[in-house]
């Protein structure tokens, strides 16, 4: 999905019905930046407020989707791209997930014999140290890709609010988390919460 074009589209649809950002966010019961992040094309509404945002910009989702006006011989080509668009993020977004977990568990499983042979064999006191700091090293940096390619796929929800984004590196870091969630701020609505992921942005 081309989140800039949806958002110009969004954002021309609410001038054409004459709303300021402030209205439209209290017809949806969101926050007025809510409204401005999207048109800036740097969000994308969760889906229980399509139906309402498209309601009150009397737009059906699949424009919504396409980011224009779709006339009905165009409707049907329409949709089905817009359906294999989201397919492809969400499968695109589950591949990241498992190669970062892949790319974590390699980066053990080559830095493991390296600290056991610096533990059982004899050698040199700065050997045992290099093989160590090696072995580290390959668990940081393993641990680091894994990190950047689970950060970028999908998304994270909000509880509070149900909005998606996608937190920074620091945030994604220091967040507790369990094997679905990461405990997080909210951009949107500035909830502390486990956030939970999701595949699609």
């Amino acid at each position: 999905m081309d989140q800039i074009k949806i958002g110009k589209f969004i954002a021309d649809e609410r001038k054409r019905k004459g709303y300021t950002q402030k209205q439209l966010s209290e017809k949806l019961d969101i926050s007025d930046k809510t409204i401005s992040k999207w048109e800036r094309g740097n969000g994308f509404p969760e889906v229980s407020l399509l139906l309402p945002l498209c309601n009150e910009l009397e737009i059906t989702v699949n424009e919504l989707l396409s980011g224009e006006r779709v006339s009905e011989d165009d409707y049907r080509k329409k949709a089905e791209e817009n359906m294999v668009n989201l397919v492809k993020e969400a499968q695109e977004s589950k591949k990241k997930i498992i190669l970062s977990t892949m790319v974590a568990g390699l980066s053990v499983v080559a830095a493991v014999p390296l600290v056991m042979v610096a533990g059982m064999l004899e050698m040199e006191t700065w050997l045992r140290i290099l093989l160590i700091v090696i072995s580290l090293t390959i668990i940081g940096m393993g641990v680091s890709i894994a990190c950047i390619l689970d950060r970028e796929a999908g998304a994270f929800e909000c509880p509070e609010c149900n909005n998606r984004f996608v937190p920074d590196m620091k945030s994604y870091v220091m967040g507790l988390h369990t094997i679905t969630k990461r405990k997080l701020v909210c951009p949107h609505c500035g909830a502390h919460r486990y956030c939970k992921k999701v595949l699609t942005k």
